[in-house]
């Protein structure tokens, strides 16, 4: 079974992992630190907000793929992967401070708030939706 959403999120978030490792390394070259953060302000802002994607990430790749496999509404997800996303970049763009320093803070809201709603989507989807609907064909196989 091919999984879309989730598999476009995954490119994505690829996508934006390169991004942030980039501007880990382009602050890493400007303040002539090698390895770790040399004790780099600007160096930990940005190496915190490549961390910070990594450990969010993998939590909500996994419930926007358990939850597609059990046929949650494609249009909630689609809306929820992109709008991550987006509060991932704000996240990385606020780690900076300066002008947009805000876009830390949405991006964090943004992630805590689509990590509990897709928590709370994926708890419900076996005790409030039709078993028909979401049976898939491998769990319609294994009970026949």
């Amino acid at each position: 079974m091919i999984l879309p959403i989730t598999l476009t999120v995954a490119g994505v978030a690829a996508l934006i992992n390169i991004w942030l490792m980039i501007r880990v390394g382009q602050v890493r070259t400007s303040e002539k630190v090698s390895v770790g953060d040399g004790g780099n302000e600007k160096v930990i802002r940005r190496m915190r907000a490549h961390a910070n994607f990594g450990e969010s990430l993998p939590i909500v790749l996994i419930l926007i793929g358990v939850i597609e496999l059990a046929n949650g509404s494609p249009a909630w997800l689609w809306l929820v992967g992109g709008v991550y996303m987006l509060g991932r970049v704000a996240h990385g763009i606020g780690m900076d401070g300066g002008k947009f320093g805000k876009g830390r803070m949405i991006g964090t809201i943004l992630s805590l708030l689509i990590m509990l709603g897709l928590a709370v989507y994926a708890i419900t989807i076996p005790y409030f939706t039709d078993p028909a609907i979401t049976a898939s064909p491998m769990t319609t196989a294994l009970v026949q």
